[in-house]
């Protein structure tokens, strides 16, 4: 009769040794092999006439071996299924010493490690340390939003001078000697500034210029900090390279541009707002203020989540079954992996793992679902935004029957309820902190933003 025995080889690290009698594989063994002399087509026997012995020649040892193999797994997972032990993925094969063999048939004993998952506390999110960075909209804000949409939306004229900050120089840029000589084979590179980019000095230089004329500089000169960093990138070097940053060109204008702003019209109201009341510009400047804010809040609430994702994982005490979980990553993808690149990439893996664990528990103590309703609404909202900028008339009776076919495609449905149950986890905790809330401009708000996946 089979069996199956557990032993503790590590943190959170058993082994199962099933072992298998003779008579718990060999019925079935038996039962195959007749099963093949009667469906077997050989030439020289008439179908179901092959003999017995040229049947167990031919297969015999191919059936064998899946007949042992069939009996050792469904062991194994009947004894997973019946103890129900919290472990990651799939049993791993140990190094098995049992040499199949169906001439002598024999008991035999195969090997598995599992990796058992952790018990672990989530901590009181009211004793978590967090910060709610909000951002105050200035009348300065709005003030540049306006110019920026009035630049945006505005009319490129072409004057005959530079007299502007906001020139933009369409240029050609060449790489000079001490001398201002053309270097053979040196760069040369087109390019579009705008004049208030340059450095003060070479602006007043630069004033009165006219399509045609040039200026010879060095770089490091000519802009400065993250202006410069963005012309040595455009001209084929690091942002850093200081090297590069001495080397001299000669600015050749080819075109000089000017845009017309938009001016705060009616129309101009409408269009940044379709559908509103907005015909004054008091009403204009307050519903910008009102979006600035509701985009700044939005930063402000994602960057509470990042320190809620971090906090988590710093403060949530977890083992791991470290051996089992490398010889995982080795072997568990569709590529094998060495041992070094497993190593490398359990650092992250872990990381990602543990916010796993911790999602999971969030969502089954605190019920959080996403109903089918969710998710056609979420996809709905979806097909309105991608629509949004189109002219798709009033009448939407086309609507549910896209979406009956989105609801169709189970790698949207995935992708859409990965989305929106991140969202319910996050709006959760959001709801249980308690974070100190402070000011913060804009600059700083976005600098505090993390590269991670949740």
């Amino acid at each position: 009769m089979a069996t199956v025995e557990r032993e503790n080889i590590g943190l959170l690290h058993d082994k199962l040794t099933v072992k298998i009698e003779k008579e718990d594989y060999f019925p079935a063994f038996e039962k195959k092999l007749k099963e093949y002399s009667k469906t077997a087509n050989i030439p020289g026997f008439r179908k179901g006439m092959v003999p017995a012995g040229m049947i167990k020649k031919m297969y015999g040892a191919g059936i064998f071996q899946d007949e042992v193999l069939k009996t050792v797994e469904k062991e194994l997972y009947a004894y997973l299924s019946k103890e129900n032990p919290a472990i990651f993925a799939q049993p791993l094969p140990l190094d098995n010493n049992s040499a199949i063999d169906f001439n002598t048939p024999a008991g035999y004993d195969f090997s598995f490690e599992i990796g058992l998952k952790p018990e672990f506390s989530i901590p009181d999110f009211a004793s978590l340390s967090l910060n709610l960075h909000k951002v105050d909209i200035t009348e300065e804000m709005v003030n540049e939003e306006i110019n920026r949409m009035q630049i945006k939306g505005g009319n490129m004229t072409e004057p005959e001078i530079i007299d502007n900050p906001e020139n933009v120089l369409n240029v050609l840029f060449t790489e000079v000697d001490e001398e201002g000589k053309e270097i053979e084979d040196g760069i040369s590179k087109e390019n579009s500034v705008l004049l208030k980019y340059f450095t003060p000095a070479l602006q007043t230089e630069l004033i009165g210029k006219q399509k045609g004329d040039s200026v010879s500089f060095s770089l490091d000169k000519t802009f400065e900090g993250d202006q410069l960093g963005l012309i040595l990138q455009d001209l084929g070097f690091e942002k850093d390279d200081k090297e590069a940053a001495k080397k001299r060109f000669k600015l050749a204008i080819e075109k000089i541009g000017l845009i017309e702003k938009r001016t705060l019209t009616d129309d101009f109201f409408k269009e940044v707002f379709p559908g509103k009341e907005v015909d004054t510009e008091e009403a204009f400047r307050s519903n910008l203020k009102e979006d600035l804010k509701q985009y700044w809040d939005a930063q402000s609430r994602n960057q509470l989540h990042d320190q809620l994702y971090h906090s988590l994982l710093d403060n949530t005490a977890m083992d791991f079954p470290e051996t089992f979980l490398k010889r995982w990553l080795q072997t568990g993808g569709e590529q094998q992996k060495t041992a070094e690149q497993a190593e490398q990439e359990f650092p992250n893996f872990s990381n990602q793992l543990k916010w796993t664990l911790i999602s999971d528990r969030l969502i089954t103590e605190n019920k959080l679902e996403v109903r089918d309703e969710d998710l056609r609404e979420s996809m709905r909202l979806e097909v309105m935004r991608y629509f949004g900028q189109m002219n798709i008339g009033e009448d939407l009776g086309w609507l549910d029957g896209y979406l009956d076919r989105m609801m169709k495609d189970e790698k949207h449905v995935d992708t859409s309820y990965r989305k929106l149950i991140t969202e319910k986890i996050f709006g959760y905790m959001e709801s249980k902190a308690v974070p100190t809330e402070r000011t913060v401009t804009t600059e700083a708000l976005l600098a505090m933003q993390h590269n991670h996946s949740h």
